[in-house]
């Protein structure tokens, strides 16, 4: 996952960092006047999401969903956007990145919080290919959501870039300055920037530290998000297995990628990439392509490929 260790030196800047939602959760301005009220609106923001997306808080909204499937229920207007924005990242990806995998993740062991994960043996048969976003019905008059009987969701794909970003955002517009917010590696900047950008380092683990980084780059606007089949690993039996799961197998995508990075002009975006290029392994580079956004691939054997513009020499 990237890393803001850099972003965080930036001269002038103020970085306040704390653990969230299992994982590093940072906000950095260049007002250091505003440090400590940016924190606390990145706090509030963390809450309201959990409360309304968790899948292991018996008391989030998405449980209760979960309950009442096959019931139409009104939702707040958080936890509609969140799912709306999945289910465009769905279509986006044309089904690489799906919120329907929520049984799949499951029996795989990932129903807790990743910190709490223990070693288990492998499920009994492979789940198979998920139900499919389209099977998630959502009333934009209404504001309201219905899924089928037995479907779980789980908006671990597109959540935290969504929170990102409109963390970022609010910290910008209440407070008037430059912010970026990192949730875990997914990074959404807004406001004025520094005059030579936000520097971001990349490296596969977002707790790298500023000297161990792959490569450093700069955004002005937008989002920077990268994916890896390193990182929120568990044993399962004798295999490892990850967080990404392919909605084809219901299984953890192959590894063929070791990191991909994206930008975008959002983080929603950029997050978007990443993971669908993980699911879409060795057909990826060309599958990128129509979207014209910068992008990094880090193969499992140390290759390096860009796309898009990103800094470095292009692989055809």
């Amino acid at each position: 996952m990237t890393t803001s260790a850099v972003a965080s030196e930036q001269p002038g800047s103020t970085v306040r960092t704390f653990r969230a939602l299992g994982t590093t959760a940072i906000v950095v301005v260049r007002d250091p006047s505003h440090a400590d009220e940016a924190q606390h609106i990145l706090r509030t923001e963390i809450e309201a999401i959990d409360l309304a997306c968790s899948r292991f808080r018996p008391d989030s909204e998405l449980a209760h969903l979960h309950a009442n499937a096959g019931r139409t229920l009104k939702v707040s207007s958080l936890l509609f956007e969140a799912l709306d924005v999945a289910y465009s990242v769905a279509e986006r990806t044309q089904g690489a990145v799906d919120p329907t995998v929520g049984n799949a993740i499951e029996a795989l062991g990932y129903d807790r919080d990743f910190e709490q994960i223990e070693a288990r043996p492998l499920p009994m048969g492979v789940p198979g290919r998920v139900p499919g976003f389209r099977h998630l019905h959502l009333d934009h008059k209404q504001r309201a959501v219905r899924i089928p009987r037995g479907m779980r969701l789980d908006l671990g794909s597109s959540a935290k870039a969504f929170l990102a970003d409109r963390a970022a955002a609010r910290v910008a517009h209440e407070l008037g300055s430059g912010s970026l917010v990192s949730i875990g590696g997914d990074v959404a900047v807004a406001g004025e920037p520094p005059p030579e950008g936000w520097a971001i380092g990349i490296a596969v683990d977002s707790s790298a530290g500023a000297g161990d980084v792959d490569q450093v780059v700069a955004i002005h606007r937008g989002g920077l998000a990268s994916s890896s089949t390193e990182v929120r690993t568990w044993q399962m039996g004798n295999e490892h297995v990850h967080h990404i799961v392919d909605p084809a197998t219901g299984y953890s995508a192959a590894p063929y990628w070791r990191l991909v990075s994206a930008a975008g002009a959002s983080c929603v975006d950029a997050n978007a990439l990443t993971t669908a290029a993980v699911v879409w392994g060795d057909q990826a580079v060309e599958r990128l392509r129509p979207f014209d956004q910068a992008v990094r691939l880090l193969r499992q054997d140390g290759e390096v490929f860009t796309l898009g513009g990103w800094p470095g020499a292009e692989r055809p």
